[in-house]
């Protein structure tokens, strides 16, 4: 609960025990029915303050547990992410890995062709 519920609890209850007070006081009664208006009127105010308290904690408890669901599915859809990030970057490494096969098979073969084409322009140059 906020402490601005708190303190509109607390008004509350004290506003009305002053207001039920004065009038009561300023009424044309004799003390036994005035102590009687007093301590209804506490008593009623005080069964509001607690209705008032007990809604105030069941709002906080539905905004703590929606807080809660909200950070589980953010959880959810991060590790989700992560996930997917960690699969792309396989895919990267694959494709990574195949690109650099490739070219080295074209480098060898470039190499090897060009080591018979020195062999070949030896055998020319050498007399037989």
């Amino acid at each position: 609960m906020s402490e601005h519920d708190w303190d509109f609890i607390k008004g509350m209850v004290i506003g009305g025990l002053l207001g039920a007070a004065i009038g009561i006081l300023f009424a044309p009664k004799s003390g036994r029915e005035t102590r009687q208006d007093l301590a209804l009127k506490t008593d009623e105010l005080l069964a509001k303050a607690k209705r008032e308290y007990e809604r105030a904690v069941e709002e906080s408890k539905a905004v703590y547990e929606a807080t809660v669901r909200k950070i589980q599915e953010a959880e959810e859809v991060a590790a989700q992410k992560a996930e997917d990030l960690e699969n792309m970057a396989g895919e990267f490494v694959k494709m990574g890995t195949g690109k650099l096969a490739e070219g080295t098979e074209r480098l060898k073969k470039a190499f090897e062709a060009g080591l018979e084409a020195y062999h070949e322009e030896k055998k020319k140059e050498t007399p037989s």
